[in-house]
């Protein structure tokens, strides 16, 4: 089964170079580690909120608005597609990524979608 993992990030945060460093070598060791187990099918970094479009249809209008304006701080940072036998997994995968100590991490089942196949 699929789940997306989304990475909810305080963009507004500060952190030193050194902590940056500190994440990032964290990060590229849980990301080879789910490599091995055949749990990361895919993911990335996103760039920030500030570079973010939201785009909305209405009748034949195309409405593009600089974004996200979520009522939060946080903000999708980064995304893993991670493929478990169920949620509860999922969930203990995402609990284990070195993000978890300072960003919300969200885990969500895909749907079994027509246009996957």
């Amino acid at each position: 089964m699929k789940f997306m993992m989304m990475l909810w990030v305080d963009e507004s945060g500060e952190v030193t170079a050194d902590e940056d460093a500190d994440i990032m070598i964290a990060v590229k060791s849980w990301v080879e580690k789910m490599r091995e187990r055949g749990i990361l099918a895919g993911g990335g970094a996103l760039r920030s909120a500030a570079e973010a479009r939201i785009i909305r249809t209405r009748g034949d209008e195309v409405l593009i608005c600089d974004g996200p304006f979520a009522e939060t701080k946080e903000q999708i940072g980064g995304y893993s597609v991670l493929d478990c036998p169920d949620l509860d997994t999922a969930v203990a995968i995402a609990a284990a990524h070195p993000l978890a100590r300072t960003a919300a991490i969200e885990v969500r089942p895909y749907w079994d979608a027509p246009w996957d196949h």
